[in-house]
């Protein structure tokens, strides 16, 4: 059900915004294919035991990925220079994908997150 959940979430953003989330979310899900696709906090994520390890959302101006994880793009600041960025998102443009390269790095730290959180 939860991957039907995130493909009308998807039907429902337009273009070009649709076509570069589709985009992240294959990235991620061939990153960790055994991710469950659902949603969460009303939007698209992607949960692996131990926790959700991604997200992503679609705004008016701008997309966001999120990490479900406060630490992440602290720990990557050089790596996300250049875009715009909270504690828990990282903005990109509609039209523009986040580079492979990073999306490996965020997912990587968040996974490697939660293997230590659950080590304690």
């Amino acid at each position: 059900m939860s991957k039907q959940e995130v493909d009308a979430y998807l039907a429902a953003v337009e273009e070009p915004k649709r076509r570069t989330l589709e985009q992240l979310r294959q990235t991620i899900l061939s990153l960790v294919p055994e991710a469950e696709q659902v949603i969460s906090y009303g939007m698209p994520a992607f949960r692996v035991p131990g926790g959700v390890v991604a997200g992503f959302a679609a705004f008016k101006k701008h997309l966001s990925y999120l990490p479900f994880s406060g630490s992440v793009l602290p720990a990557l600041k050089s790596e996300i220079a250049g875009y715009t960025y909270t504690k828990g998102s990282l903005h990109f443009p509609i039209d523009q994908p986040l580079p492979q390269p990073l999306v490996k790095k965020m997912v990587e730290l968040r996974l490697q997150q939660m293997r230590t959180e659950r080590r304690s």
